[in-house]
């Protein structure tokens, strides 16, 4: 089945850190990808996204300089390394993928081709 899939969630206490991975292995011509986060109750939103052969991110204002995402173009994986999480970081957390043109808004998920299952974080206070 075409679709990325993530791995590495987990539980932590707040200030610790974790490191999503999305293989993204089975999909042709990416050339964006994205993580995403879904809160109990809310709505999915943005959090980190990269242009895969420029290399330029874009994060949200609620993890810029706690997160960072990150290519490795041979093994097609994306990753998510989150530090100094929080409370409010707690959701699963969902890899998308564009096959295409590179789009014209970070986090239009409307935008985005491929979705993963997701994976759950779990941020303890």
């Amino acid at each position: 089945q075409v679709r990325p899939v993530e791995s590495g969630g987990g539980s932590v206490q707040a200030g610790g850190s974790l490191r999503l991975s999305c293989d993204g292995s089975t999909m042709t011509y990416i050339t964006r990808m994205a993580w995403f986060r879904q809160a109990l109750g809310n709505k999915r939103e943005g959090a980190a996204a990269m242009v895969l052969d420029r290399g330029e991110t874009y994060y949200d204002d609620s993890v810029q300089g706690r997160f960072t995402i990150s290519y490795d173009k041979a093994k097609k994986t994306l990753y998510l390394q989150m530090n100094d999480l929080k409370p409010e970081d707690a959701g699963v957390y969902y890899c998308a993928a564009r096959r295409g043109p590179y789009g014209t808004t970070w986090f239009d998920d409307q935008q985005y081709s491929y979705w993963g299952q997701g994976t759950q974080v779990t941020v303890s206070s």
